[in-house]
């Protein structure tokens, strides 16, 4: 998320020290680790096409959904979950006519569209609420990394006091900046964490049905073993997204504001300083509040950004696409790299969240990609999680 110049600035005033600016900037906790930015191996089975396949794939256009029988799953589903049939989508998404540059980069890494097969899989109908995770802490005494003190050795050269247990919160300014630099609406609080989200004063008592946030992600995976469960792949979140219709924009369909009708918990107002909350709330709405889409699912677009399993890397549309052929089951590159941050090890989101807009972040477009440090939770990010059919059948 930072440019390179960006990066230099941190990196110049830290020197991988000043952990509490740099994770306001970043959204990150600043690690010395390298990553590799070799072309990662992706593991994944492709099927090979027809000619004419082929040229239709590597066309950059959207092609029919073909789902598995729907009745594959035969039984009830999970509490709390529905069955998606899978299949064989196209993924990804076109650049969309009437953005500007800052809206375009909202797709940029999901190009070019290419062809994809899932298996069916049982999906959380919503996010992870809070009385959701706190019946898992309860149950296991979990701490989230946000809870933890970061160590000195994690950290080499990093000042003492600011090696402090805290998230990443969304701080608007109260005026309007420019929007090349987020240093300007985002800070490290310290205290901040999934009972208490924007820092100590604020808490959860009386938002059960919020989703959980300040969430890194070995905080969702333990969440989703000890539930059965585990976390989507991309591929899977958005053959989930788009319920079985293709190639449109949104996960309800065509236009943002059918009938100017809000159809998911976004940024309205001047961005950063003015969310005007004219779809019903400034900030995170409860889970369900909007409708679900084809396959029941609630909030695959706006409220909270949601975890997925693949490491982040912006040219592996390109790698799997390259070949013609159906990708099976991907499951992510083996390893991330971002170029923009190249040190740090970032997971795909996929979601949006209550601050995206068409002025800065439009990635509630239903085939674009966001991405995370792993060990970094924030006010807007959060997860649901999925079961194969076979643990369901359990």
């Amino acid at each position: 998320m930072l440019e390179s110049d960006d990066m230099k600035r941190i990196e110049s005033k830290t020197s991988c020290a000043g952990l509490a600016v740099a994770l306001a900037a970043a959204f990150v906790a600043v690690s010395c680790q390298k990553t590799s930015d070799a072309t990662a191996a992706s593991n994944v089975h492709i099927q090979t096409p027809s000619t004419d396949e082929a040229v239709k794939v590597l066309a950059n256009e959207f092609q029919p959904t073909i789902e598995n029988n729907r009745n594959a799953a035969l039984g009830r589903a999970p509490e709390g979950m529905v069955w998606i049939p899978g299949g064989e989508f196209s993924m990804g998404a076109n650049e969309p006519p009437d953005m500007d540059e800052v809206g375009m980069k909202a797709t940029r890494d999901a190009r070019p569209i290419h062809r994809v097969y899932v298996d069916g899989f049982y999906m959380d109908k919503t996010d992870v609420t809070n009385a959701q995770f706190s019946k898992f802490v309860k149950a296991t005494g979990h701490i989230t990394v946000a809870e933890r003190t970061p160590r000195a050795e994690d950290y080499p050269g990093a000042i003492p006091e600011n090696l402090v247990a805290g998230g990443v919160v969304f701080s608007p300014p109260d005026h309007p900046v420019s929007l090349d630099n987020y240093f300007q609406w985002w800070s490290y609080v310290k205290g901040a964490n999934w009972r208490h989200p924007t820092g100590p004063q604020s808490d959860i008592r009386g938002k059960e049905n919020l989703p959980v946030v300040q969430i890194a992600y070995e905080d969702a995976e333990a969440y989703a073993k000890w539930a059965g469960k585990r976390l989507p792949t991309e591929a899977e979140w958005e053959f989930a997204a788009r319920g079985g219709v293709s190639g449109k924009p949104f996960v309800w369909g065509d236009e943002f504001r059918p009938a100017g009708k809000y159809m998911a918990n976004t940024h309205q107002g001047h961005f950063p300083n003015t969310d005007t909350g004219d779809d019903g709330f400034i900030g995170i709405s409860p889970v369900a509040h909007y409708a679900p889409n084809q396959y029941g699912l609630y909030d695959m677009a706006g409220n909270v950004w949601q975890w997925t399993s693949d490491w982040y890397r912006p040219d592996y549309y390109r790698e799997l696409a390259s070949t013609g052929g159906v990708a099976v089951n991907p499951k992510g590159p083996a390893t991330p790299f971002d170029p923009a941050e190249p040190t740090e090890r970032k997971k795909v989101h996929r979601g949006g969240s209550y601050l995206c807009t068409d002025q800065y972040c439009s990635r509630y477009i239903v085939g674009t990609r966001g991405k995370g440090e792993v060990s970094t939770g924030t006010n807007h990010l959060g997860f649901r999680c999925v079961m194969d059919l076979r643990a369901g059948k359990n």
